[in-house]
């Protein structure tokens, strides 16, 4: 934990709110977050109409994870319009599960929790690979 930079992720995490399209609910969301290869990727939330369609910032992020090379997330950072840290949602626990695991460490209102904790008892790869 000692090598993680929450001050940079934290910031580009706010960057990311001023980017966020949130004519609904007017609560902008933004998150970053560091990769296993060194990189910084992002995303922002983008509301839509149909509310139900929305994409929360997280997902935004792991796009980019994937569009620039892939590889694992290490820390993540989510802030809400005010740069404070913020949960993500249950989805969003179960898309950082998927691309960072059980180590992955996120920023959190209480302060830095492993994803193991965040989301115990996960479904992820390995119980796929358990199928009958």
């Amino acid at each position: 934990m000692a090598d993680i930079d929450w001050d940079v992720l934290r910031e580009k995490a706010i960057e990311m709110t001023a980017r966020s399209y949130a004519p609904y609910s007017n609560y902008p969301v933004g998150v970053a977050g560091f990769t296993d290869d060194g990189r910084i990727v992002a995303g922002c939330n983008v509301e839509n109409a149909a509310y139900g369609v929305v994409l929360c910032a997280e997902c935004g992020m792991v796009s980019e994870l994937h569009a620039t090379g892939g590889g694992r997330l290490v820390a993540v950072f989510c802030v809400d319009g005010r740069g404070e840290a913020l949960m993500p949602c249950g989805r969003c626990r179960q898309l950082l599960w998927e691309n960072g695991g059980p180590t992955c460490l996120l920023m959190t209102p209480e302060g830095v929790l492993s994803m193991d904790q965040v989301l115990p008892q996960a479904f992820g790869p390995d119980n796929l690979a358990q199928r009958p």
